[in-house]
């Protein structure tokens, strides 16, 4: 471990958020909607850093942003949403003007496909700006095509995606917007509440392709935080003689890369001293709920007494890995505990919140 002076160390920060947000809308003709509003934020963080050298940051922004949305039925099968929001930052003295654009045709019973294209702009984290606020948003460009069927015992989804990401900060050899990268993918989800009596099921997957050149990065490299196959499971069945669920939750997940990146004085670049990728996980969670309100149609209070425990198997879940400042030390991210258990009781009154307090422990 690295020795650390706390004798003389110190780091004070004060952040201070205000935000004020108004939306209006109109009916155009039918059921077609003209939604717009605007917000404004003000931030204030002040950072003070002291230990063998003293560092003192102020960012102060004034954040405005203005927007606009039209749900347009141009039939009984087809539908619009029209928009553009506008934003402009005082600590970046930047505007930007994003618009969105999105379809939905109706294919059938229950059924639609939609289109959907859009352009997001987020401001580079404040950790960034603390050593160069003259930086630009960064800009991801998205393009979306989905299918979905829904009835009432099923639904089945499908999406594809493709994500184009611009002005992403570089903090090598300087902090600049020259960093880019892409993301796209496929996710599925199915659920059905009919095929086996009392039990509700879902399944989702996704797939996703991904690469950055961002940050230290002295490629395109695959970011540490993205795992190219997801997939997941969740069984609900209820027994009504003892009012008890019992869900169980599976997730499993393709190993993520790590890197360890080391500054090479000869060539006055960042190169990989070394990489891989972490072993798959899977994980498998289980949750039991008892209400006593269930049967009693003039309740007036709800009551669900909830039971349940993360990583039933005490599996070894090992998220990436962290390097020493030297490379000479490597170190397992895991997840602060290995498992978790929880005993609670959720009461609501007036109003039954039951289901939401069982979703809420999936």
């Amino acid at each position: 471990m690295p020795y650390l002076d706390t004798a003389n160390f110190s780091l004070v920060s004060r952040q201070d958020l205000s935000q004020i947000k108004a939306v209006f809308e109109k009916r155009i003709t039918g059921i077609s909607v003209l939604r717009f509003g605007g917000e404004y934020w003000y931030a204030y963080t002040r950072t003070q850093y002291k230990n063998y050298y003293s560092y003192n940051s102020l960012l102060q922004d004034n954040f405005t942003s203005l927007f606009g949305e039209a749900d347009l039925y141009i039939t009984n099968g087809l539908a619009a949403k029209l928009g553009g929001r506008f934003e402009q930052s005082s600590l970046l003295n930047r505007a930007n003007i994003a618009p969105r654009l999105s379809f939905a045709y109706k294919t059938g019973m229950d059924a639609q496909m939609s289109l959907a294209y859009g352009v997001f702009y987020q401001k580079p984290e404040n950790t960034q700006l603390y050593f160069n606020t003259n930086l630009d948003y960064t800009r991801a460009t998205h393009y979306i095509i989905n299918y979905q069927k829904m009835s009432k015992d099923y639904t089945f989804r499908i999406e594809a995606f493709y994500k184009k990401y611009e002005a992403l900060v570089k903090t090598f050899p300087s902090y600049n917007n020259a960093g880019s990268g892409y993301a796209q993918g496929v996710e599925l989800f199915w659920r059905d509440k009919a095929s086996f009596k009392g039990v509700d099921y879902w399944i989702s997957y996704s797939y996703l392709d991904t690469k950055r050149d961002y940050l230290n990065f002295p490629q395109p490299l695959q970011p540490s935080f993205a795992a190219n196959h997801t997939f997941s499971i969740v069984t609900k069945k209820f027994i009504l003689p003892i009012k008890t669920g019992f869900n169980f939750t599976y997730s499993y997940a393709t190993g993520r890369p790590y890197y360890d990146f080391l500054y090479n004085a000869a060539t006055a670049k960042y190169v990989i001293a070394d990489q891989g990728t972490a072993k798959p996980f899977s994980t498998l969670g289980f949750s039991l709920n008892y209400v006593p309100s269930v049967g009693k149609p003039n309740a007036k209070s709800f009551l669900v007494l909830v039971a349940s425990i993360t990583n039933v198997f005490n599996n070894d879940l090992i998220y990436g890995y962290n390097y020493s400042h030297d490379g000479a030390k490597k170190i397992a991210i895991t997840p602060p505990a290995p498992q978790f258990f929880f005993i609670g009781c959720f009461l609501s009154f007036g109003v039954d919140r039951t289901q939401d307090a069982i979703n809420n422990n999936l």
